[in-house]
């Protein structure tokens, strides 16, 4: 099952540099929120409105080290930890359209 986070560039770099992603909210509420495909612009939308510095993560939840937990009524992933780099897919730009909307990237 593939799972999807979206962050900034910077934060991607820094992850990249440090060989493992912690994103803010781990310190904050003790997980990674994540998205399944269907909720991935819902989310960017909700979270991330106007922001133009965004990639998309795609998470291989197999090869997750942390707990993986799908939670809440319409069951968002939820990762219990540090996300390991190998589990990462593959990383893709995810901009804002023209319209100020969020779409979901071709060949996701």
């Amino acid at each position: 099952m593939n799972i999807y986070h979206l962050t900034s560039v910077k934060e991607w770099q820094a992850a990249k540099a440090a060989g493992v992603y912690r994103a803010p909210s781990l310190e904050t509420e003790g997980f990674i929120h994540c998205s399944t495909r269907e909720q991935v612009v819902d989310s960017a939308q909700n979270h991330f409105a106007g922001r133009a510095d965004l990639v998309l993560l795609c998470i291989q939840s197999g090869v997750l080290v942390s707990a993986l937990r799908l939670e809440g009524e319409r069951h968002w992933p939820h990762i219990y930890g540090p996300l390991n780099l190998e589990a990462v897919e593959r990383v893709v730009e995810f901009p804002i359209g023209a319209d100020g909307v969020f779409h979901l990237p071709s060949g996701i």
